[in-house]
């Protein structure tokens, strides 16, 4: 077989487009507050991890354009040799601090920071643990590392003790979790987890991409929310969630973080992250940290809109997050309803295997602190009007 005849032989993705059912690399064309542009139409975007809704905060947008006036669009260089701006070493001092661990440390996506962290971390004759639900770049980052990956059954703590229990005594041990499901929006058993991390001799990590900045009382995450920041050793997070930029950081020990900076190899042989993304990360934190009503404001909104697609009759499955799916099932059915939700205005993503599990396909919806109670009532008539036009509900 020649090397590029899979290239050839790959026809589903022109068949969908054809057929008018290509949901992905859409182009958007403007953005204002909670609407998008696309397709030269508005619409209301209800598929952003915009949560905080600080994509077009004036103080953040002038941040971003102060850094570019003074360190120009680039460093052109990692953080290892010119890379490191001042910037970086500002943000982060100030994360590390928001936190409340002794240091954190950046990277310029947040599917390298878990490529870093992990593949570091995890050497020869070590173990990683994690739940079968974990985002792809925590699977990736196990599959480029020297030790043994294991994978638990989503969030069955009986499963995931078996697999503790048959891994050697002798071995380093990491748990690597989800603070907050991308898909599905439940939560982590944090507390279980650091539990049998302790009976089993074993460390812990979670990726807390779409929980910093919403969950707790003061933002800092899924940790926060249930009480066990101090028994976590690393915490992850992303900055294209909550933070409205780019890039990804780790947060621990400084003797931890200080043996990633030096062997990351997705840190020392990458670009640093953007002046501009750096200083808008510097403004979010300062707003996350100054302005809880957004957080509480987006609480509002999650538990309006869940509650309201129940009582329509829509399945919301395991959500307790502004992550809120609305599980259809069948593939086909998914994306009927998408094309129908995007000819009525609303724009959201379809997920299905292997984003999901087979037969668990779902219009993933998400929302920001910036949606109106205007802007809420018309996606839930149009849910329900297409859901019945599609025989989903009845």
């Amino acid at each position: 077989m020649g090397i590029f005849d899979k290239c050839y032989s790959f026809t589903k993705a022109d068949e969908a487009k054809a057929m008018g059912f290509y949901p992905y690399f859409t182009p958007i064309q403007g953005i204002d507050g909670s609407k998008v542009k696309v397709y030269n139409t508005e619409m209301i975007m209800v598929g952003s991890n915009n949560y905080l809704g600080l994509l077009n905060s004036p103080k953040v947008k002038k941040a971003a354009r102060e850094a570019v006036d003074k360190y120009g669009v680039a460093t052109c260089g990692s953080r290892l040799l010119n890379g490191t701006l001042d910037l970086h070493v500002e943000l982060e001092e100030k994360l590390a601090q928001f936190m409340k661990k002794e240091a954190a440390l950046t990277f310029s996506t947040g599917f390298q920071t878990n490529q870093g962290i992990i593949s570091t971390i995890i050497g020869r004759g070590d173990a990683v643990i994690t739940d079968f639900m974990v985002h792809a770049s925590i699977r990736d980052a196990c599959r480029l590392c020297l030790g043994n990956m294991y994978r638990y059954k989503h969030n069955d703590m009986a499963d995931l003790e078996r697999k503790l229990a048959s891994i050697d005594k002798e071995a380093g041990k990491l748990i690597v979790v989800d603070g907050v499901f991308s898909m599905e929006g439940d939560l982590a058993n944090l507390p279980d987890i650091v539990e049998l991390a302790k009976k089993y001799n074993a460390k812990t990590m979670v990726d807390d991409a779409h929980g910093i900045g919403v969950m707790g009382n003061n933002g800092r995450g899924t940790a926060e929310y249930f009480g066990v920041e101090d028994e976590l050793d690393l915490i992850m997070g992303t900055f294209s969630k909550s933070f409205a930029s780019l890039g990804g950081f780790v947060a621990g020990k400084i003797k931890i973080i200080s043996y990633i900076k030096h062997f990351a190899r997705a840190l020392i042989f990458s670009s640093s992250i953007t002046p501009a993304s750096v200083a808008t990360v510097l403004a979010t934190l300062d707003i996350i940290q100054k302005e809880p009503k957004r957080r509480e404001r987006l609480w509002k909104i999650t538990n309006k809109m869940r509650s309201s697609f129940q009582a329509m009759g829509f399945d919301t499955g395991p959500s307790e997050t502004q992550i809120i799916p609305v599980i259809i099932r069948i593939d086909e059915l998914a994306f009927m309803l998408w094309k129908l939700l995007i000819e009525n205005g609303i724009l959201t993503f379809p997920a299905v295997y292997p984003a999901v599990p087979k037969g668990k396909a779902l219009i993933r919806t998400s929302y920001s602190a910036t949606h109106t109670d205007e802007e809420l009532d018309t996606v839930l008539e149009v849910f329900e009007r297409c859901g019945k036009q599609l025989g989903i509900l009845r």
